[in-house]
């Protein structure tokens, strides 16, 4: 693959996500691809720009490849340890006080770069519609980069016919939680109380915000999911007959280690280039799809006397389980298994744990992120959503790809799960007698999806189709 003509010129990107974990790995992700498909590393360079603190979080995590460069702006929001006790604080000062430092950033940027060298594009994260009318004021295109689900960019893009038939605000503890909504364009029929939880009328100004955000998507050069086309395949093709851009979903968005390929990924064997760390040893000596793998993301997590009846629940089921916590006294009180049954940890590789050959289930708070892990891995789930989009996800999980199953069956309900209900579902969705056609049939699925899922990464599949036709039309560089 080489450039010719008026596309000889070196490509100088900058992505901008937004500043917390789920946003900025799936971009990263991305990048990194993104910086594989040029012939030399000297044709394109990406700017990743996040605030000092993350700048600090990520320069300590891992190499990146030459062509991409991380890059800061001040912190002007609050700091990522604290904003889960005030998330609209946070919100609020993502979208009020980062607009001015990343123009200022982008004139400096301007003013350093070598000649031949030119801004080509900005990545941004949808929920930045600011950088929309940075990137036209300056003549630069602007990629909207959406990290969810293309339904719940459906259901957020239509606000419209959500108000016109009374189901935008609304008080979901008004007995309206299974009243159906089926005009969304692109999303299956779906109940109130499986609609995204900003829909709440508690929520309303937060989801008139991201409505907003959204809207500005058609002001930019096209839009990325982080998807592949034929996980959600009416979703994006609604989408594509909506919105006046381009839209291309390039994914699953994951580690790059883990891309196609890596036909062992389900084995027991360990890469030699990945360090080998004890929770892989461990589950090396777990016996085949015998272990459950337990975790809730890096933000919005349950409260500890939810997280007290999991542990009891998974105690009691006697099913295997490796479990992320980084409290320490979650690991301090998980030890009611013997310590060859049940593993506790403040940190693991989720790729390489879902696509070890030990673990047959993920229990999951039903993360954009985690679902698209997962779906590459061929792991069936069972879903507990904790806030924002969860509801949705564990909606599509359960009803529409029936790869999973329900921990929380009463709809709205406040009341921790008790552990009686954990264990009696754990069992039943690892199949531990071996007679529950239901998880024979979720198992089998599981797998069409890591399929489907490898295919679309594939070297003709979807998803690396549509990434060659973005780097051709977006950044105006041409494949031979």
């Amino acid at each position: 693959m080489e450039s010719t003509g008026r596309f000889n010129k070196r490509r100088h990107v900058v992505a901008m996500p937004y500043p917390g974990r789920g946003h900025i790995n799936p971009m990263m992700n991305f990048c990194k691809l993104l910086a594989t498909k040029f012939s030399l590393k000297d044709d394109i360079r990406i700017s990743f720009v996040v605030t000092e603190e993350w700048l600090g979080i990520l320069g300590s995590e891992s190499r990146l490849p030459p062509q991409i460069q991380l890059r800061s702006i001040p912190n002007v929001i609050p700091s990522e340890l604290v904003r889960g006790s005030d998330h609209k604080g946070f919100f609020e000062a993502v979208q009020t006080k980062m607009e001015d430092p990343f123009e200022q950033f982008l004139d400096h940027l301007q003013q350093e770069d070598v000649p031949g060298v030119v801004v080509t594009a900005i990545i941004s994260d949808t929920l930045l519609p600011w950088t929309v009318s940075v990137g036209n004021k300056k003549n630069i295109p602007v990629v909207s980069f959406w990290t969810t689900s293309p339904s719940l960019f459906s259901i957020v893009y239509h606000i419209d016919l959500l108000a016109q038939n009374g189901h935008y605000p609304v008080d979901f503890s008004s007995g309206r939680a299974d009243e159906l909504i089926d005009y969304i364009p692109g999303v299956s029929p779906i109940r109130l109380s499986d609609m995204p939880a900003s829909l709440n009328r508690s929520n309303e100004q937060a989801f008139k915000v991201v409505s907003e955000a959204v809207s500005e998507v058609r002001k930019a050069r096209c839009i990325v999911f982080t998807t592949y086309h034929e996980l959600e395949p009416l979703a994006i093709k609604a989408l594509m007959e909506v919105l006046p851009v381009p839209v291309y979903p390039v994914g699953p968005s994951i580690p790059l280690p883990m891309m196609p390929g890596d036909d062992h990924a389900r084995t027991k064997s360990i890469d030699k280039m990945d360090k080998v760390e004890y929770y892989l040893e461990w589950l090396d000596s777990q016996p085949e799809e015998s272990v459950m793998y337990v975790s809730f993301g890096s933000f919005l997590s349950t409260s500890s006397e939810q997280m007290k009846e999991i542990l009891a629940g998974l105690s009691e089921s006697c099913v295997r389980y490796l479990l992320v916590s980084r409290s320490v006294k979650d690991r301090n009180n998980s030890n009611e298994m013997d310590s060859s049954r049940s593993l506790v940890v403040p940190w693991c590789n989720q790729l390489r744990v879902l696509c070890h050959s030990s673990v047959g289930g993920f229990l999951t708070h039903c993360g954009w992120n985690s679902i698209l892990e997962v779906i590459y891995a061929g792991v069936p789930m069972l879903t507990f959503p904790v806030a924002m989009d969860q509801l949705t996800n564990s909606k599509l999980i359960v009803d529409h790809w029936k790869i999973g199953m329900k921990v929380i069956k009463e709809v709205g309900a406040e009341r921790p799960v008790k552990r009686e209900e954990i264990t009696s579902t754990v069992k039943k969705f690892m199949n531990l007698s071996g007679e529950d056609e239901e998880s024979k049939d979720m198992r089998t699925r599981a797998k069409e999806f890591k399929k489907s899922c490898r295919q679309a990464l594939a070297k003709d599949g979807s998803s690396t189709a549509n990434l060659c036709n973005f780097i051709k039309n977006v950044l105006q560089y041409h494949y031979n």
